[in-house]
């Protein structure tokens, strides 16, 4: 007995002397390297992941940003090499999404159709765009790797609108010169709330750290401070209603028979020419117009007339998802339609979750886990947050749609791109036509705005056909948007 309490005590000490706290780097990388094919083409790159110190006014670090940089190998002049910055949302959100589902080098192992299988996992992406374009994936405060390090730092110093920009532009900067990037033309993408991130950081970097942007890529864009309450906001869902009755097979025949496109065309009609005039008169709407636009929005949406007149004709996205397939016993996605969920009532006027996260938290926890510690060989023992604690977040003065305008009316090399699922619920494809619409009001600058659609949801690339799509949209953004040589950025 003694001998056993010997041994276990041996064992406590040297577990005890072995434990470490567990602890962020400041500043350290990691760099390996690779070759995959893209687009029929070998193409030989580096990975460098680490972590890049945030720093106060003081010059003290007061927290850590994980990053991955992906370089194209053999590229002697960067001046006309790319470099795109690539950020998720939330906020909160982890770059994970679009680093391994849509641009980077490699793609979660999922179904044509995005749903999980077995083995998790990641493979090579034939479609990513390293092969016309640097990219670097950046966690912002409190996701994936990232950590305040500083306990005395302020959270208002990363958690907020425009608390984020600021600092996120400071390291933005120091990225861009240790990495020699000063002469690359520059592009930002931002996905959901990361839309609202790139839109203010388009102008911040401009006029607060003097870099100058060729492209903003808007991957699911959120409202950007851009009012549209009231009539506006609840006329643009029904364009997406149509589209998500439509996928589920829930529209009537004649209307089912047809195109998708030709749907949505006949339904983007009816909103702007019939259904926004008649929700500006509210309740003095007279009873006769009233049941006319209910029964045409049943029609266009796949819910009853009852369901709609209840709503007094403003139907809540929530409830919308709750049901469409009621009587089928399922709920819809609330950022991808196609998926379904299933509620312990069948009563109730919104889901008991969301169908579609959760499906995507099941590939996309194991698969990224898996490919920084053994494809790219960065090993830590901190856990990889796919959502951080960032709350509460200040929402206070977006004015992030301004600041996209501002900094492009001031740059004339700035292109932006809108891209969309029609099956988002969350940010619908309609919502972020209008933004598009709205973001100028001269109209002066149309010709650099564009709007790209895709038969899936909110991150439209984890279908297959959208991700080959999505990411070619983008190389030809690029493309275009690199000024001729001698091309001067003048108006």
């Amino acid at each position: 007995m003694k001998n056993v309490i010997i041994i276990c005590l041996a064992f406590i000490a040297a577990h005890t002397i072995a434990a470490q706290d567990i602890a962020l780097p400041a500043d350290t990388t990691v760099v390996t390297s690779h070759s995959i094919t893209i687009k029929g083409k070998p193409v030989s790159y580096t990975a460098t992941c680490g972590t890049q110190p945030v720093w106060n006014e003081d010059g003290k670090t007061i927290a850590s940003l994980f990053f991955t940089y992906y370089q194209k190998s053999g590229i002697k002049d960067q001046s006309e090499r790319p470099l795109v910055i690539s950020f998720n949302g939330g906020p909160g959100s982890a770059s994970v999404w679009m680093h391994v589902a849509y641009t980077g080098p490699y793609r979660l192992n999922i179904d044509d159709e995005g749903f999980p299988v077995q083995p998790y996992g990641v493979r090579e992406n034939p479609y990513s765009i390293l092969d016309i374009a640097d990219i670097v994936f950046v966690n912002p405060v409190n996701t994936g790797y990232s950590r305040i390090l500083d306990k005395e730092a302020k959270k208002e110093t990363f958690f907020g609108v425009n608390a984020d920009i600021k600092y996120l532009a400071d390291w933005i900067n120091t990225f861009v010169s240790r990495q020699n990037r000063w002469r690359s033309p520059k592009y930002l993408i931002g996905e959901s709330y990361g839309t609202t991130r790139v839109s203010g950081l388009a102008l911040e970097l401009q006029n607060r750290q003097w870099m100058y942007l060729n492209g903003v890529i808007l991957v699911s864009p959120t409202e950007l401070g851009i009012e549209r309450d009231g009539p506006i906001m609840a006329a643009n869902r029904l364009p997406y209603f149509a589209a998500a009755a439509w996928y589920q097979k829930m529209l009537p025949p004649d209307l089912q028979a047809k195109d998708l496109n030709d749907v949505l065309e006949e339904v983007e009609d009816y909103t702007i020419n019939t259904l926004v005039p008649r929700l500006y008169m509210g309740g003095f709407l007279d009873d006769a117009s009233k049941k006319e636009t209910a029964k045409k929005m049943a029609y266009y949406s796949g819910l009853s007339e009852a369901s709609i007149l209840e709503n007094n004709l403003d139907v809540p996205t929530s409830f919308f998802w709750k049901d469409l397939m009621r009587e089928k016993g399922f709920t819809v996605g609330r950022l991808d339609s196609r998926y379904l969920g299933i509620d312990k009532k069948q009563a109730g006027s919104r889901p008991d979750y969301n169908s579609e996260l959760t499906s995507w938290l099941h590939s996309f926890t194991p698969a990224i886990n898996y490919y920084l510690r053994e494809k790219l060989n960065y090993k830590t023992d901190i856990k990889y947050n796919m959502f951080g604690p960032v709350r509460p977040w200040d929402r206070t003065n977006d004015n992030t749609g301004e600041n996209l305008r501002q900094a492009m009316a001031q740059n004339p090399y700035l292109n932006v791109m809108i891209q969309s699922g029609y099956f988002d619920g969350a940010t619908t494809y309609y919502n972020a036509k209008y933004t598009m619409w709205q973001l100028d009001p001269s109209g002066k600058m149309k010709d650099r705005l564009s709007f790209k659609g895709y038969r899936s949801g909110h991150m439209m690339y984890l279908r297959s056909e959208d991700l080959e799509t999505a990411n070619e949209d983008i190389r030809t953004f690029i493309k275009n948007s690199l000024p001729g040589k001698g091309k001067s950025a003048k108006y």
